[in-house]
């Protein structure tokens, strides 16, 4: 029983079959699914989703790569103020210090004002940080968040994993780690407390070894799991039961699922 933390299930190449990817999720034993948006011209799509199939939950958030207005941080603050039923989690949101054209100062005035919104909702958030791992450091410390949330496909240092471990956030492990040449993101997720380790796919991104130019699929998350299992020390039930009770100690909400031993 897998639950992906992080999936993109709103984009067209699960949206244009979805009956079919609804069919392959179940297959996979896959009995919790995340959807973070990345702008406001998601949330409708997510919500919908969410509310139509019971595997799906929602995560709206505007991405630091996008375009936003103030207008769409009005709307999602209007949203999250109904408290929707299937809204776990403020995301996909973040930093990100690759394309240095992207506007830093309106990043960090979007990010912080998401944290505050997450911070008065009592949601966890749904993190990206990308080339701004210490900088995030500092952010996060400083907005103290009660239900803290996910740092999403991270590829840094242990020593950075652990800051954010030690702040109280959960890493999310995906299909980076199939690489035998990312070295330090293995030896590092090898390494970290097993308490601190969440799955995700982020599909149809982050494509898996082997499957370099193809679409990642969320039922590819029995795969990520299996190269954890071998980069671990512990026995794979263990492994899976552990990050089954993060993910749902995290969000809680999911825990309305009933998972049974059939499963």
């Amino acid at each position: 029983m897998f639950i992906d933390t992080h999936c993109h299930f709103d984009f067209p190449p699960f949206t244009d079959y979805l009956a079919d990817s609804i069919d392959k999720i179940r297959q996979a034993d896959i009995v919790g699914l995340i959807i973070p948006a990345v702008s406001a011209n998601y949330f409708d799509t997510v919500l919908q989703l969410t509310n139509n199939y019971h595997e799906l939950y929602a995560a709206l958030g505007l991405h630091p790569i996008y375009q936003h207005t103030i207008a769409d941080l009005d709307r999602l603050t209007d949203i999250v103020k109904t408290k929707p039923k299937k809204l776990i989690a403020i995301g996909e949101i973040g930093l990100d210090r690759y394309d240095l054209r992207i506007d830093w100062q309106q990043q960090l005035l979007f990010f912080r004002s998401q944290l505050a919104l997450a911070k008065q909702f009592d949601l966890p958030v749904l993190i990206h940080s990308r080339k701004a791992h210490d900088i995030m450091y500092h952010e996060l410390h400083r907005a103290n968040l009660p239900c803290r949330g996910v740092i999403h496909g991270f590829s840094g240092s242990y020593q950075q994993a652990m800051q954010f471990v030690k702040l109280g956030y959960y890493i999310g492990v995906g299909g980076v780690i199939s690489y035998e040449r990312a070295n330090k993101t293995r030896n590092t997720i090898a390494q970290l407390p097993l308490e601190s380790l969440v799955l995700e796919t982020d599909a149809p991104d982050m494509p898996l070894s082997g499957r370099q130019g193809q679409i990642n699929r969320p039922e590819y998350i029995a795969e990520v799991f299996k190269i954890l299992t071998q980069l671990r020390n512990e026995s794979a039930d263990h492994i899976l039961n552990t990050i089954l009770t993060n993910t749902l100690t995290l969000f809680s909400s999911i825990n309305r699922i009933k998972i049974t031993q059939n499963n």
